[in-house]
Parts: C-alpha cells; structure tokens; sequence
C-alpha cells in the first residue's frame, strides 16, 4: 500500500524526535561529481517503486539527466520518512504530496513541493466485495477501520460516513502487514486504497474490493497532490540545481503518460528488486491514462496546462478541512490549528 492518506502515518512518527538540528545530521550530494563529470543527486522513493515514481526512472533511462549534468541515484525510502530525509539533506530531492508537507511543516520542517505529478484523488476506501453488509460508506458506521493510526485518514472516514447518513463512529485496528490481508483475516472489515495500484492489482489477481471515493461522500478539495519534493535550503542554495532536476523529471513523467507501455517496461527494468509483473504495472498506467490522473492530456497538449503545476485551490481545500478535523499536530503531539498555506509550501516557479 502507498502513502499519502494512509502511509504518512509511518513516516510521521520519525518526524516528531528528528527535526531539531537538521543541519548538522544532513549530508547533501549537491557538491560532489561522479567520475564522468555529472553532478551527483539522490532522489529518495516514498515507498516501493510503483506508477507514481516512474517518470523518474524514465528520467534516467533515458538519459534526461545525463542531458542536464546530472547523474541520479534513485534510493530506497528512509526510515524516518522521504520527506525527513530532503528536510535534513539525507536526500536531494523526494517523492511525497503537499498533504504531507503540509503535516511536516506543522512540526518545524522546511520543504516544498516544486512538481505536482497527480492532479486529483486516486484514493478508494473499500470492503472486501464478499462482506455483503457495507454497501455504502455509512454501513461502515460501528465497524473495524483497518488504519495505519494518522488523524488525517479518521478524519476522511469519519466524514464519508456522516455525508453517506452515518454517525461516523468506528472501531480501528493497526495494520501489521498489508490492508488486503487484514481484511481477509477478518480482523478489519475495511481500509483505505489506491485505484491506480491495489485497485487494479485486487481487479487482477483479487480480492475483490467494494470501493467508494473521498470527492463522493463529501471530503474537499484534492488529498493525494502527489510529486516532487526538496529542502526550501536547495531551492534558495542551488535554484539551478532544482529547475535541471525538475525539468529533467517533468520530461520523464510527460513521456510516461505518452507512452504508457514503454514507461511500464522501464520501471520493471529499472527496478528489479521490486518484482514488478509488467501486465500490472502497464494496466496501472493505463489507469492513470484513461483516467486523467496526471491532467487532460489535450490540455497540456494546447498549452492551457502546464504538466505538474501544483493543485494549490485543491490542496488548500483539503487542508482547512483537515483543521477542522483537528487532524495537525506540532512537534510535541499537541492539536494545532494554524493551517498550512499551500501557496507557501510549493512552487511552480522551476516548471518553466
């Protein structure tokens, strides 16, 4: 399973000790070249390699940023988080969502988001299909929430059942392995997805899943606003070193919605130890495709959208929701409720 709604919870839980002295446990590779003269970046995953990251790896088979001067060490998730590891310098750049910089910079982080990759909501919260007794979100309403423990996830659920009729009441279990199995043990009867990776792997090899989405049942604005993320120290440091990586990625990710099957390829390719099944991962990103995930392809064709402008109406929507939630909280665990502005945490300014 993927972050965003559901994973930030495992990432967070590092942010809160770590944050303070930063500076000195970072360790950036903006100064150091590789024998061949090209500038070394770490780009960190946010989780296992999937559709989300792929442009990055087209990036760098295909040779856009050897084309900038950059030689790019694509590098497995930390343990305190993508998003701790570009505020400490641990990592040049990240993959995450203006969500989660949104949450980090409640507790002290500097970061920003300089590339939007999804442009709207791609989370499903679902039953097993088998469990007849959820129909609708309401039916979820005194039952087990298989959950990775973030208030921001309860906050979602609690609003999709009171929208749908309910009273938003539920019991929740801490998932130890994955969603899916949870829910089949029968030790949770629902939990949260994505339609472009666990909903197409359940319609493929199963289980099948009864899913309902967040913009259905009343929850605002846009809450997976995934792309790329670095320390506000790079852009103000190295804005040159930005603007190549994010033209760089921009690319990569424009070929992949492009030409969806070969960008699946590269990603088995170019990431072996992940064992991903090339029809899955080409039925993923036909998902994204038919979609329109990633932005209206005739749009970003005429011109009128510029591929990975940030969703900063969308973000920000979300956001005030999730301060009424009472879903922020500081360094210290406490309820805040100074709400992140998304215009301040992103950019678009490298785009171009």
């Amino acid at each position: 399973m993927k972050k965003t709604v559901l994973h930030k919870a495992i990432a967070l839980l590092g942010a809160i000790t770590m944050l303070a002295g930063v500076a000195a446990c970072g360790h950036s590779n903006n100064a150091d070249e590789s024998g061949n003269g090209l500038k070394k970046v770490t780009f960190m995953l946010s989780w296992a390699p999937d559709t989300n990251h792929i442009g990055v790896y087209v990036a760098k088979n295909k040779g856009y940023f050897k084309q900038v001067g950059l030689d790019v060490d694509i590098v497995a998730v930390a343990q305190a988080g993508a998003e701790q590891a570009a505020n400490n310098g641990q990592a040049d750049f990240a993959l995450s969502n203006l969500t989660n910089v949104g949450m980090y910079t409640t507790k002290g982080a500097k970061i920003k988001q300089v590339m939007q990759v999804q442009q709207k909501p791609s989370a499903i919260w679902c039953s097993l299909a088998s469990n007849k007794a959820i129909k609708s979100p309401k039916d979820f309403d005194g039952k087990t929430f298989a959950t990775f423990g973030s208030n921001e996830s309860d906050a979602v659920i609690r609003r999709m059942i009171q929208t749908d009729g309910g009273k938003g009441t539920f019991d929740k279990v801490t998932v130890g392995t994955s969603t899916f199995q949870t829910l089949s043990s029968g030790k949770a009867d629902f939990g949260g997805f994505y339609a472009t990776w666990e909903g197409v792997q359940a319609d493929m090899y199963g289980p099948k899943l009864n899913c309902f989405t967040e913009p259905d049942y009343g929850v605002p604005g846009n809450a997976d606003t995934i792309g790329i993320i670095t320390s506000s120290k790079t852009i103000s440091s190295n804005p040159t070193l930005v603007r190549k990586f994010v033209q760089a990625t921009k690319k990569g990710y424009e070929y992949a919605y492009s030409h969806p099957d070969d960008a699946a390829a590269i990603l088995v390719k170019e990431a072996p130890d992940a064992n991903l099944k090339l029809a899955f991962v080409k039925k993923s990103m036909k998902t994204i495709v038919n979609g329109q995930y990633w932005g209206d392809p005739t749009k970003i064709k005429d011109g009128s959208f510029v591929f990975g402008t940030n969703d900063t109406k969308g973000a920000q929507q979300y956001f005030d929701f999730l301060a009424k939630e009472d879903a922020y909280t500081d360094s210290h665990g406490k309820t805040v409720h100074t709400v992140p502005v998304a215009k301040n945490i992103s950019t678009d300014e490298f785009l171009k």
